[in-house]
């Protein structure tokens, strides 16, 4: 195996913290990433990687070869590019990855369209309600509702939706409208759980954050039988705004106490190497970045219209 691979091999191992990962990353079986290192490290005459039974860890040596490593690959990766036209003509397999709902409204459409534009791109779309780690799973680029934590990962922000209670027209009819979250404890709530807790739901009021521990009889762990049930009239629910455009746009539910919406949550474009990622990313990162908002904005305020 010559010496790039081998370097190659090394970060990656070094990146997602094992052998396996890194052999998913690469795609290359375990034992050939076990042959590259061990060549590598013969090579050397140093040992690069400390191995337990749970964990590798790099060794001082290996650090340092490390950071020397990344800029050389790098380096080499943009010579390439100059070369080849890389950056001005995006090519190769996209990963992208999205939760499912927002995933299949939103983002499928703008990669069918992206690969119109790109006719040398193709693109695995991988939606998946888990959050899947970037570097261990090999993705490109990750669409995230979620306030991020720090990391190495850069982000680019690139719209939010909002946390909306609805309910059926018949619903409110025959149970009245309440006027404020105080009100909630007179209804019939279809909450949201991903276990055996009923959580809060929580606002913001004229004297700041409200929060209020719905009565309900349904605890679901699936946004849509929630959203089912309510269009059926069974009660209030929370969700985020996107998952019932629709059905606010047609009228079949209707928004509740839009003055006391909690804090939108931002949505991510999350992806790694920064400036230096292939041309095939930020061309997706830039695209999604000029048609979402404009997609969202439209939606959000054509629901707003109605509900």
């Amino acid at each position: 195996m010559d010496r790039f691979t081998s370097m190659q091999t090394f970060v990656a191992i070094a990146e997602t913290g094992g052998f396996a990962s890194a052999a998913r990353r690469l795609g290359l079986s375990p034992p050939v990433v076990t042959r590259a290192m061990m060549h590598l490290e013969t090579h050397l005459g140093g040992q690069l990687l400390t191995r337990t039974t749970r964990k590798v860890r790099l060794t001082d040596a290996g650090t340092r070869y490390l950071e020397d490593c990344k800029r050389l690959l790098a380096e080499l990766d943009d010579a390439e590019s100059a070369v080849s036209g890389s950056h001005a003509a995006p090519r190769g397999v996209l990963h992208v990855t999205a939760s499912s709902t927002f995933g299949r409204m939103y983002v499928a459409p703008l990669i069918l369209d992206f690969l119109d534009l790109y006719p040398h791109v193709s693109v695995r779309a991988v939606l998946n309600d888990r959050v899947l780690d970037l570097v261990d799973e090999g993705l490109d680029v990750a669409v995230r509702i979620a306030h991020l934590a720090d990391s190495s990962l850069t982000a680019r922000r690139v719209g939010e939706v909002r946390r909306v209670l609805c309910a059926s027209p018949g619903y409110l009819r025959e149970h009245g409208v309440p006027k404020s979250p105080a009100d909630l404890n007179q209804h019939e709530a279809i909450v949201f759980s991903q276990d055996r807790s009923t959580p809060t739901w929580s606002f913001e009021g004229p004297k700041g954050k409200l929060q209020v521990r719905p009565r309900t009889r349904l605890v679901v762990n699936a946004t849509e039988v929630g959203i089912q049930a309510a269009l059926s009239g069974r009660g209030i629910t929370r969700v985020l705004s996107y998952m019932v455009t629709s059905d606010l746009r047609a009228g079949r539910l209707r928004l509740l106490l839009p003055d006391y919406e909690p804090e939108p949550l931002p949505i991510h474009l999350v992806y790694r190497e920064g400036r230096r990622a292939p041309a095939r990313v930020r061309a997706f990162v830039d695209f999604v970045n000029q048609r979402l908002p404009k997609q969202l904005a439209l939606d959000r305020g054509q629901a707003r219209a109605r509900g």
